[in-house]
């Protein structure tokens, strides 16, 4: 599979600039990286972007993930493999990701469990990085972004 045209972030250069800075500000969140990179990755696996499923798992294998919890991760309702914190992170990304399919996107029983596990700065981090790899993912969806491959 081909790309349709050389990735959006890569032709406007500025963006990755800008993207950085977010990311920056998301790990400063103090949400652990291991409950980052699951959000990225259920986010990218609802989408359907490959190119981040892929690059998700790679980089989440690099910082010590288990493959165990990278392959639940798509059913985690269903194992005991994740925290209660995380478990209330990937609630949250679903229903923030899912907007459309609901009439209360985000409801206040999913904000009220993430926010019994994580701080302002923590859920800023969370609804950051959920808002940014959703991003992502609508960049690499509409491009047909290769999995696999570098921009």
């Amino acid at each position: 599979m081909a790309a349709r045209m050389t990735n959006p972030a890569k032709v406007l250069p500025d963006t990755v600039t800008a993207v950085q800075g977010l990311f920056k500000a998301i790990y400063q969140g103090g949400v652990p990286k291991t409950t980052l990179d699951l959000v990225h990755l259920r986010a990218s696996q609802i989408n359907g972007c490959g190119y981040c499923v892929d690059s998700g798992v790679t980089h989440a294998q690099q910082t010590g993930e288990t493959v165990d919890r990278l392959l639940r991760v798509a059913a985690w309702r269903e194992s005991d493999l994740f925290t209660d914190a995380e478990r209330a992170a990937l609630a949250l990304t679903e229903a923030a990701t899912r907007m459309a399919d609901q009439t209360e996107p985000v409801s206040d029983a999913v904000w009220d469990e993430a926010a019994d596990h994580f701080d302002e700065k923590g859920l800023s981090a969370l609804v950051l990085m959920i808002a940014t790899t959703n991003f992502f993912n609508r960049i690499n969806v509409t491009v047909k972004q290769p999995a696999g491959e570098q921009f």
